[in-house]
């Protein structure tokens, strides 16, 4: 039997987010995740989807003609073919990036691949799932990210960053506010204030299509 994904959907948009956000983009979302953060804008991929063969997938992402791949969830470590798609996503010579929590095991992650780890807030209500054995993997390839609710969620971020060494270990370090529960002005000037060595990030979907699925 051919390898198979359990997928929400595949479409084709502007990155809206991290370092390659504004750039086309093909989205690989795949079902189901363990997590169940209180801000989730992606709740319709925990469940459903098509089983789908990774040589399917791979053809529909062709038939784009992207440069930029982006496979996401849902948590899409939680199907183990994850892996191999993300490896062959990249031997089609790609850029590919890889949306993830802050929750499973990254090492196995083809090293060519972007790995976003979302660090999960104490506002995310899933803080307690963070798997920090990952922060030793991160490379100059990949990114953090933290999803900030409010002030303590803030103050809590930088201090991972700073245990951590975030800034020197990944390439970027992406502070976004949560959409519902934070004003974005109100992070861009604890930033500025701290001088921290991160990147605010704003989710540029939500302004463009407010979270219409396949956008």
């Amino acid at each position: 039997m051919q390898d198979t994904l359990r997928i929400t959907e595949v479409f084709y948009s502007l990155q809206g987010e991290t370092r390659t956000a504004g750039l086309p983009t093909v989205f690989v979302r795949l079902t189901g995740c363990p997590l169940r953060c209180q801000y989730c804008d992606s709740a319709y991929a925990f469940s459903g989807g098509t089983v789908r063969t990774l040589d399917d997938i791979i053809e529909q992402v062709a038939g784009f003609k992207p440069r930029y791949v982006c496979v996401t969830g849902g948590e899409p470590l939680a199907q183990p073919n994850a892996i191999p798609l993300l490896k062959r996503l990249c031997d089609a010579g790609y850029e590919v990036s890889l949306e993830t929590s802050g929750a499973l095991d990254i090492s196995a992650v083809d090293a060519r691949v972007s790995r976003v780890v979302d660090l999960k807030t104490p506002g995310s209500k899933e803080a307690h799932r963070n798997l920090y054995d990952n922060m030793d993997l991160l490379t100059a390839n990949d990114q953090v990210k933290f999803v900030i609710c409010s002030r303590d969620d803030y103050d809590w971020a930088a201090s991972k960053l700073i245990q951590y060494n975030l800034d020197r270990r990944a390439g970027e370090v992406l502070f976004s506010p949560s959409h519902h529960d934070l004003n974005a002005r109100d992070l861009a000037d604890w930033v500025v204030a701290d001088n921290l060595p991160v990147r605010l990030q704003l989710q540029l979907h939500k302004y463009l299509w407010n979270d219409e699925p396949g956008r």
